[in-house]
């Protein structure tokens, strides 16, 4: 019986993660093809020799999503394995419905079994749905854990989007180690450079997590999207989003997050009804009866508030959260309402290139500007699109500070947000409990 021939589905991540876990040097398979989705742009390329191992001499092709029934006949496909996150269940069986109507078995991997060992403590910080708020909550563990005297490490979901085999393990400790990087990675890492935190990333993840592990104490795993953890933590926290309740049921692989969650934060409950915040904890109940819950508020904050306040703003939004995350808008729009501006400038009329089709494609989304730049073309898109919106101000709900790289003709004001938790447990307490029995 020859190997059996698979399909790896993705968005250039998980997928080659899981490659690498459970098909790298492993005979009884050949993975013929990657396919990708999510992230404009992303086919096309091939996953080197380099990274592909001894048995793919000639590196394993990227195609579009899109192509996959007539791979499936063409190349004889066996299996697709889904590897991605942040999908509902109905997406889930729709992609299901394509392979198996194709000829190929549909498979799922469990996240133990492609979780690496880590020898150092470890916390890892997941959520039901992209933009729940693991960056925030992930920030306020390093000042957490600072304070106790301890030196936390990040570790960041991968974001392979330029040459693979340049990123292999990325380092990222200064501003100098964003250039040429993606606003999507800028967005994440710029928050942990002011706070002095060195932070990895890549696409190689058992040799990323031996380089993260000589740097610190503590390991943070601050997860992409919805995504289960490349490594085992001691603790596992997953933040539930009470702005959208359901979703922590109905969501791949979010609900696998809830379930084997050991702390459960449930985020931005001061901008959202009781009983929002009533139901998703009746869901973490049913679910993973043992989760500790923590209740958070995520607070908006400006430097200037009189620069918002009676003007015309353009909000500008993290891409992944208002695209593929399905949320409407985020803490720029939240400044926006909270400092009186006096009109959001909805930026769609005035969209360009790349960013018309986002629009087209992600309808939910309100009169926000998404930062999609996962390369220099769409970077050009953003900026001119950013130049013809008739606004006074533009308000950067993102992390990243753009305008450091994008040469625009308006003011910005940066927003904030951070959390701040009500009642007990606290994520200090938790983590302190958890500290002394890991020490033990």
């Amino acid at each position: 019986m020859g190997r059996r021939r698979v399909i790896i589905m993705g968005a250039a991540g998980r997928d080659f993660h899981n490659f690498n876990m459970l098909f790298r040097d492993n005979e009884e398979y050949e993975v013929v093809a990657f396919t990708a989705a999510q992230i404009p742009g992303i086919a096309g390329r091939t996953y080197p020799p380099s990274l592909a191992g001894r048995l793919y001499p000639e590196g394993i092709p990227i195609y579009d999503e899109s192509e996959l029934p007539k791979l499936i006949k063409e190349l004889k496909v066996d299996e697709v394995l889904l590897s991605y996150s942040d999908l509902t269940y109905e997406d889930v069986m729709r992609k299901a419905s394509i392979a198996l109507s194709s000829g190929a078995d549909f498979r799922l991997a469990s996240p133990h079994s492609t979780m690496l060992e880590p020898k150092k403590p470890t916390i890892a910080v997941t959520a039901v749905r992209t933009g729940a708020g693991k960056s925030t909550v992930s920030r306020k563990l390093v000042r957490i854990l600072q304070g106790m005297g301890l030196k936390p490490v990040i570790v960041r979901h991968p974001m392979p989007y330029e040459d693979l085999e340049k990123s292999v393990v990325v380092r990222i400790s200064s501003y100098r180690d964003l250039d040429g990087l993606s606003i999507e990675e800028r967005e994440e890492f710029e928050p942990y450079i002011e706070m002095g935190v060195v932070a990895f990333e890549g696409v190689d993840y058992e040799r990323v997590l031996r380089a993260a592990e000589p740097e610190g104490d503590i390991i943070i795993w601050d997860g992409g999207n919805n995504d289960t953890p490349f490594f085992r933590p001691g603790l596992y926290i997953t933040v539930a989003d009470p702005t959208r309740p359901g979703q922590e049921v109905g969501s791949y692989p979010g609900e696998i997050n809830l379930r084997m969650a050991d702390v459960v934060v449930i985020s931005k409950v001061n901008s959202v009804p009781r009983e929002n915040v009533d139901f998703v904890r009746r869901n973490v109940r049913a679910l993973n009866p043992n989760a500790r819950i923590v209740e958070a508020e995520f607070v908006v904050s400006v430097e200037n508030p009189e620069a918002i306040r009676g003007r015309r703003v353009l909000v500008i939004e993290d891409g992944p959260s208002v695209t593929h995350g399905g949320m409407p808008y985020g803490a720029g729009y939240i400044a926006a309402k909270k400092y009186g501006a006096a009109e959001v400038v909805d930026p769609r009329p005035y969209a360009v290139g790349m960013l018309k089709r986002v629009y087209s494609e992600f309808p939910h989304m309100g009169p926000v500007l998404p930062t999609v730049g996962y390369n220099e073309e769409q970077r050009r898109d953003l900026r001119e699109t950013i130049n013809r919106v008739p606004c006074d101000v533009v308000l950067l709900g993102s992390p990243s500070l753009i305008y450091r790289y994008i040469e625009v003709d308006k003011p910005f004001v940066r927003v904030r947000y951070e959390l701040v938790e009500r009642g007990s447990p606290t994520l200090a307490e938790i983590v302190e409990e958890w500290l002394g029995s890991a020490i033990r």
